[in-house]
């Protein structure tokens, strides 16, 4: 019998032999049947569940081909996330709050997912302003790959002085008397901002466990599906995998989550693979976690970290020797691989390195491809696409864009990456986020800079000739991802034997106003049949983990992603609208945050009732 019927809707199905449909029948994780009401309707048995869409639009599951979830999650909870917060000063406020309510010895902590470019002040927090705020309390600021403000609270926890010598790569600035001043430089890597960070306070592993599943749910309220994880510095194999294991394992991911192995060892990279692929097979697991392959790190000699702010960094002369002896472990035991590669000159050092190996070991089917790629050139978009690899692309120039302008110029910006160019080439091409340490996880800001070329500073970066459609830049997000993953045929669209991943979005994705875009969220999330986040007129459904922990966690307050352009609303003011605290009864999330991410000011008692909350009446 059908498990569960999705009728009176209008789905968008990225099927070409059946693009739309008005209702789905579903049993043990998959479209069985994809067609009209009646004859779905008619598959229903004494135990289906059936959904009535109200006309609502759906959407296949998102994917994202590039993000780091299995880091993120560990520290989920720990973290203020001012993604998407419009004003600097609406971001301190809740950096203030945070403060009063977060015990010693815990810091404070705001990490990626935001540029200065989105607040209307246009710049960063002082540290004098963050002294201000918090003499006693540690706070730690990431800003991109390029800095990392402490206040002087930070700086007695991490032990930072002017005896503290210069980290390689890095620089503690320092005021007249040499003491640091709280502002930590990436000159040109980022590892003296990772490791600082890495210093701070750790979340014990029941604690970790609800920090990923609230992660997790912070994606399906947004429409995602599914993850490639690309490993991360820091993030040790099997060690830092226990808690993703785990939850797997009680059936608790909410998202299917396909993870690349990161070599974490300058120099010894060789022996991480080997080891690896001694220990590892390659798709072992299942359709939730399973392995995907190496990189996206591979050799560390080969790593072009995109800080624009700096000059491109010049990569050894071993480079090529490095990444040879890891991919020809690679093709040797047939492991896919990934690779990070911001510049071209990167791109084609290493396609010298692929195309060498391929003459003595071909490739075959293998899926391997580059990540960002933001200045790959026409002849190396050309030398992937020939040697039947791909490119997947992420939105850090929608954060960084007004860097690279004044860097490079506004000419060199218009096609960075050149996402128009490489769909024609005939390349695999998808896209994802980078997130949490650069850009937001949010999939919606990803596909407003796909279709409309512009920053979350408001900067037009693209003409029009190299934006997508909207069609096009939501198979860069289901359909084309599957390839990356290896799933291609499995995954990606409404279809009959695929896997029944969707979302109904709260307005419909083709026809709103491109300011509406990153404002949209889902009020259903189904991963594999199962519904795994509700709200609005199907609240009912849904069934929310646990909330978060620690009580004082950010996450209790104001949640994640924070849609643009919308008023934020005090905490007191929410609170005294409903005549209740400051908490959803149903959702278990606060109201300035529920607030901030879905509506207008102006619409106060019908987002309140869409949301099926019970306290907006009280």
């Amino acid at each position: 019998m059908t498990d569960l019927i999705l009728h009176g809707g209008e789905f968008t199905t990225l099927d070409r032999a059946r693009p739309t449909a008005t209702a789905v029948a579903i049993k043990e994780g998959k479209f069985t049947h994809v067609g009209d009401d009646r004859e779905i309707l008619a598959l229903a048995g004494p135990a289906t569940k059936v959904i009535d869409l109200q006309g609502r639009h759906v959407l296949p599951g998102l994917c994202d081909n590039h993000t780091h979830v299995i880091r993120g999650g560990l520290n989920f909870n720990l973290e203020l996330r001012w993604d998407g917060v419009r004003s600097l000063a609406d971001a301190m406020a809740m950096l203030k709050q945070q403060v009063a309510i977060t015990p010693p010895p815990q810091w404070v902590r705001v990490v990626g997912g935001f540029t200065e470019q989105q607040f209307a002040e246009k710049r960063l927090p002082t540290i004098a302003e963050l002294n201000a705020i918090a003499p006693d309390t540690p706070v730690f600021i990431l800003h991109l790959y390029d800095r990392a403000l402490l206040n002087a609270a930070a700086l007695r926890a991490v032990g930072y002085t002017r005896d503290t010598p210069e980290p390689p790569g890095g620089q503690i600035t320092r005021d007249a008397d040499g003491n640091p001043t709280g502002l930590l430089l990436a000159k040109p890597n980022a590892n003296i901002l990772y490791a600082t960070l890495a210093k701070g306070p750790k979340l014990p592993i029941e604690y970790q466990l609800n920090s990923t599943r609230h992660f997790m749910r912070e994606l399906n309220r947004l429409g995602v599906t599914s993850v490639i994880d690309a490993g991360g510095g820091f993030q040790n194999y099997p060690d830092d995998y226990e808690v993703i294991r785990q939850l797997a394992e009680k059936d608790q991911l909410t998202i299917r989550l396909a993870y690349n192995l990161f070599t974490q060892k300058p120099t010894q990279e060789k022996d991480d693979f080997l080891k690896w692929t001694a220990t590892s097979k390659y798709q072992q697991g299942d359709d939730y976690f399973r392995h995907n392959g190496a990189g996206e790190m591979l050799v560390f000699s080969a790593a072009d970290f995109e800080d624009f702010r700096e000059p491109r960094p010049e990569l050894a002369d071993n480079m090529e020797d490095d990444l040879e002896a890891v991919v020809r472990i690679l093709v040797q035991n047939r492991w896919p691989w990934r690779m990070h590669a911001t510049y071209d000159e990167t791109i084609s050092r290493a396609l010298d390195v692929f195309e060498r190996v391929n003459k003595e070991m071909p490739f075959g089917e293998l899926h391997w491809f580059f990540d960002h790629a933001e200045t790959i050139s026409d002849r190396s978009i050309d030398r992937v696409a020939a040697l039947g690899g791909g490119i997947a692309v992420q939105h850090r120039m929608a954060y960084q864009g007004e860097y690279f302008v004044e860097r490079y110029g506004k000419s060199a910006a218009e096609a960075t990456p050149p996402v128009a160019r490489i769909l024609r080439s005939g390349a695999k091409v998808s896209a994802g986020t980078d997130a949490t340490r650069v850009a937001s996880y949010n999939p919606w800001v990803s596909l407003a800079w796909l279709t409309t070329g512009r920053t979350v500073g408001g900067m037009s970066l693209y003409p029009r000739r190299n934006c997508l459609s909207r069609d096009d830049a939501l198979r860069m997000w289901t359909e084309n991802v599957s390839w990356f993953s290896n799933e291609a045929g499995k995954k990606g669209r409404i279809q009959a034997g695929q896997l029944a991943d969707l979302l109904v979005p709260d307005r419909d994705f083709y026809s709103c106003p491109e300011d509406e875009i990153t404002q949209i969220t889902s009020l259903l999330t189904i991963t594999g049949g199962r519904i795994v986040y509700a709200a609005g007129p199907f609240a009912a459904h849904d069934t929310p983990p646990p909330p978060a922990m620690p009580d004082w966690s950010p996450v209790r307050t104001y949640g994640g992603y924070a849609a643009w352009g919308l008023a934020p609303v005090p905490l007191q003011d929410a609170a005294a609208s409903c005549g209740c605290s400051n908490r959803c009864q149903v959702h278990g999330h606060s109201h300035v945050r529920a607030w901030a991410s879905s509506v207008p000011v102006s619409d106060e008692k019908s987002f309140w009732g869409a949301l099926g909350c019970a306290c907006w009446a009280v």
